[in-house]
């Protein structure tokens, strides 16, 4: 007998089983909707670009983690990395085909060989939304609303969308004569993982020492009064520079506009210390995180792009959008105990006695589904404790149990699966009305 070969996943990667699977169906299924209603469209992009596409793009750290590999053709390919890069060659080859401001949204998989921890794997899954083609900070409001409306969708109510602008960052890196931009970027941006004192460290290298704690004490600063408040506080900081003055105005119009909606202002709050690690960013950058689950990392992080368009194209087309890690977010959810259960999409099973009963089991079944019932059919007559079983442990809502008296009647036993509730002798019509209720 040849070895036989030992069943397993490549590290970083992983299967979905169907109850997960069927978890993640439903969160696309309620986000496509939100997009959609604020009129963004769906595209698709290969998982495959060419590496001259991709390598120009990103930070020093996602260099390092891309599939880069020879293809059969000997053409120089990489895995995606993200799906804003590639919505940037997507914007240049169709150009002459859209009409802007270009409204899109993509889902789907991306890949970085990063260390995989909880929440974070190689392959995983991306919710992209963006705005091409206005410099409007209208654009940069409505990415806000759709992360909101997007959380509430999935029945989250304990978040926070933190946000802050590029120009702010760049404007204090100006005022205190740090040239090593990107560097004092990456440094801020691990604050929450190594803390005041770690990010104290890395920036000795890149200003004086006596300004550290002058720059610390700014970039740490983080809302928790009023937005008005906040901003007349740190209004000081236009006059330092040109820079400073555009991030924080930008921000004051954005939360003008944001003021007039039925939104729950205290979820959308300023941090100076986001950054957002990619390189491409140039405005107002977001990251949302959940409440009850801060140390599980950004599930919803983006920000605007006024410069991606360059490489491929003279005509500058500014851009602003976000990303929710659905992934992450699954997991968050799993932990918070806020994950649809069911590992089917089968409202009913039907349960069979007898296996002279299948022909009526099916058409009844057919009839259920035509009248939008999805419904599944149990496929062996055996003892009703192990078919009400598998109807329990799949999460179907309901049992329609047919046995000789409901053959010879052509009625049904109907069992709610969640009450344990019962009855008897129902007519097709009669326990459609109940299931559809």
């Amino acid at each position: 007998m040849a070895d036989l070969i030992t069943p397993r996943t490549l590290s970083g990667f992983r299967d979905r089983l169907p109850r997960e699977a069927m978890a993640k169906e439903k969160l696309l299924q309620r986000l496509s909707g939100v997009f959609e209603s604020f009129g963004f469209a769906p595209i698709e992009t290969p998982h495959l670009e060419y590496a001259d596409i991709l390598i120009k793009h990103g930070s020093d750290e996602i260099q390092k983690e891309l599939y880069r590999f020879k293809d059969h053709g000997g053409r120089d390919v990489v895995l995606r990395f993200d799906q804003t890069v590639p919505l940037a060659r997507f914007i240049s080859q169709y150009r002459n085909e859209l009409d802007l401001p270009f409204k899109r949204f993509a889902i789907g998989n991306v890949f970085r060989g990063e260390r995989a921890q909880r929440g974070r794997y190689r392959e995983f899954t991306q919710c992209d939304f963006d705005f091409i083609g206005s410099d409007s900070i209208a654009c940069d409001a409505e990415i806000i609303q759709v992360i909101y409306a997007s959380l509430a969708a999935l029945e989250i109510h304990e978040f926070t969308i933190w946000v802050n602008h590029r120009s702010i960052l760049n404007g204090i890196c100006e005022h205190f004569g740090i040239t090593e931009v990107e560097s004092f970027l990456r440094a801020i941006d691990k604050l929450d993982k190594i803390g005041t004192e770690g990010v104290a460290q890395e920036l000795a290298s890149l200003m004086p020492a006596e300004k550290i704690d002058e720059v610390l004490h700014i970039i740490t600063m983080r809302q928790v009064v009023s937005i008005e408040e906040f901003l007349d506080s740190v209004a000081y900081m236009k006059d330092w520079n040109a820079q400073l003055k555009k991030g924080l105005e930008e921000l004051e119009a954005m939360f003008e506009i944001l003021k007039h909606l039925e939104m729950d202002s205290s979820k959308v709050r300023i941090d100076l210390a986001i950054a957002r690690g990619l390189g491409y960013y140039t405005g107002i950058v977001y990251e949302t995180t959940l409440d009850r689950l801060k140390n599980i990392g950004s599930v919803c992080s983006g920000g605007r792009y006024d410069n991606l368009t360059k490489s491929f194209s003279k005509e500058p087309l500014s851009g602003v959008g976000a990303s929710i890690g659905l992934d992450r977010l699954l997991a968050a959810l799993e932990e918070l105990g806020l994950t649809l259960g069911a590992s089917t999409s089968a409202r009913v099973l039907i349960a069979c006695m007898d296996k002279g009963y299948f022909g009526f089991a099916h058409k009844v079944a057919e009839s259920l589904r035509r009248s939008g019932i999805y419904t599944e059919v149990y496929p062996e007559a055996q003892k009703l404790k192990k078919q009400l079983s598998y109807a329990n442990n799949k999460g179907h809502e309901y049992c329609l149990i047919i046995g000789e008296s409901e053959f010879n009647s052509h009625t049904f036993t109907l069992k709610n699966m969640t009450t344990g509730m019962q009855l008897e002798s129902l007519s097709f019509l009669r326990a459609l009305e109940i299931m559809r209720d």
